[in-house]
């Protein structure tokens, strides 16, 4: 009964719609109907600014991190804290205070494995960002992300979180599925726009 309290209190802390309490709070806007309609850290950064775009960032990480680290504190059990880092992840995506629709999951996403696979977390973050980098496009690295994160797991030899990772990856990749389409018309929104010569 203690464990499932425990799942339905990391799904809440998940559904906490911190980039639309921020984003309403501090710039009077609501970025589901702005921007990308997004509750997430990039939109609200394109909407208000790069500082509140950052805080929303931290803020999502925390409801990931938070859950699955108090866990760990009195359970070792793979399972359970698979099942809690996927209970604030739907959380996310499926806020019980924006009508079961929410983010993208992936700062979350970020906060749940800092504790369980810091490491392998830390390379394919370094993998998504450099894509971002390269390309200009926040939700190719958000896909690379968690497309690198299970085979990171594998290298380093963390086995245990390899079934959360893939499916972490299937739930980012249909959230990002209009991004998706996006990337395969051209017509996907850069971070920042590119220049261009003038004489081009």
């Amino acid at each position: 009964m203690g464990n499932l309290l425990w799942l339905v209190t990391a799904y809440v802390i998940g559904s906490v719609p911190f980039g639309l309490l921020i984003a309403k709070t501090f710039c009077s806007v609501d970025p589901r109907t702005g921007g990308s309609r997004n509750v997430g850290a990039t939109n609200v950064a394109r909407l208000c600014g790069t500082k509140f775009g950052v805080l929303t960032l931290v803020c999502d990480v925390l409801k990931g991190v938070i859950p699955v680290a108090v866990a760990m504190t009195f359970s070792e059990s793979t399972l359970f804290l698979s099942l809690t880092a996927l209970a604030a992840l739907l959380g996310h995506l499926y806020s019980a205070f924006l009508g079961f629709k929410g983010g993208k999951a992936v700062a979350t996403t970020l906060g749940v494995f800092i504790p369980l696979a810091f490491t392998p977390l830390l390379l394919s973050a370094l993998v998504c960002a450099l894509v971002i980098w390269r390309s200009g496009f926040v939700s190719l690295g958000s896909l690379t992300l968690v497309t690198a994160l299970p085979v990171m797991l594998l290298l380093s030899g963390n086995f245990a979180y390899i079934p959360l990772a893939l499916v972490v990856m299937v739930l980012v990749f249909w959230s990002h599925r209009e991004n998706i389409g996006r990337l395969a018309r051209g017509e996907e929104k850069p971070w920042q726009k590119k220049k261009h010569k003038d004489n081009e």
